[in-house]
């Protein structure tokens, strides 16, 4: 190949790179013209980054599930109702529906670092305030940290596909989304885990502050020290992009860009919008079941806090599972609607198995209908991010995250609510069958998504555009036309067997 095509290396010099000209990026986007591909590179450091955003969503995300999943010692304690308790949780998803807008514009304008500053800035701010919130009167105080924390989360939820795409190589950009979703499935596993051994269910109320003030002391420690981190590892971009497709988004000026705009023709995708309520639905599920899952086994199994928090740690430990090799098949398949549209029928099934077998007395039952319900429910929040960026290039992934995310909260308050006063009344069998029939109807609408994955062929433009300059100095030297026209007839059948492989 000439000396034209510059290959992506990690952590070491592009390959072939003899000259400045090689190092500058081209903001040349492919359109069958001649001309350098921009050079491209992965970083070591990439690992570093997402890994520690994976930290902070962590921390964020244990904050939201603490209270809920010892709901019955949180009314005690604070002497408020079960309904208050629940909108500790809730206010993560009522805090994220007006603030994602303005959020997402940020980190647009600003940038990955400035984006990451202020979510630990209110994380930890979040935390400091639980710790000074621990009296009975004092609810309205431990409200305000939990506020201050869900506005943190409002700058964390977007993130993961954005990180992804700036800083990872395209066989690697599913992957690393599910790493970073992977650190808010985790906060949520130790939310469910570590509140029930730390809060045990004790009488006396000084003893019970003990224990509550222990628990915030360890959430604001660790906010602490991942904040000091990031304010000196965070890294807002690589030097040089990882993919021609992040090297033509990176050529894109600033000035032509229109956040209004940009939402509006999100707005104006069908398949993307086809699929903002099809996610909502999913993950509003998971909120409301993650929100109610305390009352719902206590409800058949008294006096069995410890392990309604282990069921929590088991739906979210298998969801991270799945995540990971629902992400890693991403990767090497491509197949995005196909396997969106498996996993959600499969969460469905799995959301039926739980609702009929939970009623049975039997713990270990609860356990393995739990985890499949995980493994498939959970599983699904990466697939749903990276499907999106797919459908929405080469508009913002924050942009697309978000309006994600905005209907999962909305769904998840809706659902949280109506499920709670339905178990209240007819019991927990019948708030789950209402989930179930909302998981069906996002399934059929999942299969109507029109699969048109526009990263995935700006990448393949870009990869025919370096095979075309590589080619060019040999047909120069042996100007037949015969030659020529063989090796374009080549280059396009590559190309056309690419695109059906990826079902573009």
């Amino acid at each position: 190949m000439g000396d034209s095509k510059i290959n992506a290396q990690e952590d070491g010099p592009p390959a072939e790179s003899k000259g400045p000209i090689e190092r500058a990026e081209s903001c040349t986007i492919p359109n069958g013209e001649s001309g350098p591909a921009p050079t491209t590179r992965v970083y070591l450091k990439r690992w570093a980054i997402v890994f520690l955003f994976s930290a902070y969503s962590l921390s964020n995300a244990y904050q939201w599930i603490q209270y809920g999943i010892i709901s019955n010692i949180i009314v005690k304690f604070y002497q408020v109702d079960a309904f208050a308790v629940d909108w500790l949780s809730m206010v993560y998803m009522l805090t994220y529906i007006p603030f994602i807008f303005p959020v997402t514009w940020l980190l647009d304008q600003k940038g990955l670092r400035v984006t990451a500053l202020l979510a630990n800035a209110l994380n930890c701010v979040g935390t400091w305030t639980k710790v000074f919130s621990v009296s009975p009167g004092l609810f309205w105080v431990t409200m305000l940290g939990q506020f201050a924390s869900s506005l943190a989360q409002v700058f964390i939820l977007g993130m993961p596909s954005r990180l992804a795409s700036v800083w990872f190589g395209v066989d690697e950009v599913s992957t690393a989304c599910s790493i970073g979703v992977f650190g808010n499935q985790m906060g949520i596993a130790i939310g469910f885990l570590i509140p029930p051994i730390l809060v045990p269910n004790v009488d006396n109320v000084e003893e019970l502050a003990h224990h509550i003030k222990i628990m915030f002391y360890i959430s604001a420690g660790v906010a602490t020290i991942i904040f000091i981190l990031v304010i000196i590892v965070f890294q807002e971009k690589p030097e040089l992009p990882p993919t021609q497709a992040q090297a033509q988004a990176r050529c894109i000026p600033p000035e032509s860009y229109s956040y209004l705009a940009s939402i509006w023709r999100l707005l104006r995708n069908k398949p993307f919008m086809l699929l903002v309520v099809s996610y909502g639905l999913n993950v509003g599920c998971f909120y409301a079941v993650s929100t109610l899952l305390n009352r719902m086994i206590i409800e058949h199994y008294p006096g069995e806090e410890v392990n309604a928090g282990r069921i929590g740690l088991t739906i979210v430990i298998a969801g991270m599972v799945g995540s990971l090799i629902c992400g890693i098949w991403l990767d090497k398949t491509k197949t995005y609607k196909q396997t969106t549209l498996v996993v959600y029928v499969l969460s469905l099934i799995g959301m039926l198995v739980y609702a009929s077998t939970l009623n049975l007395g039997h713990l270990w039952v609860v356990f393995v209908t739990s985890g499949v319900l995980g493994f498939f429910m959970t599983g699904y929040l990466p697939l749903g991010f990276e499907f999106a960026v797919e459908l929405t290039y080469p508009e913002s992934e924050g942009t697309s995250s978000g309006l994600l995310n905005c209907s999962a909260q909305i769904f998840g308050i809706i659902f949280t609510i109506a499920q709670g006063k339905i178990i209240d009344r007819w019991g927990t069998l019948a708030g789950n069958i209402f989930l179930c029939i909302f998981l069906l109807i996002g399934a059929i609408m999942t299969g109507f998504i029109k699969s048109n994955l526009r990263r995935q062929k700006a990448n393949l433009q870009a990869g025919g555009q370096s095979v075309s300059v590589s080619i060019s100095p040999m047909a120069s030297s042996h100007p037949s036309r015969e030659n020529m026209c063989l090796r374009l007839s080549l280059y396009f059948v590559l190309q056309q067997v690419l695109l059906v492989h990826f079902g573009c």
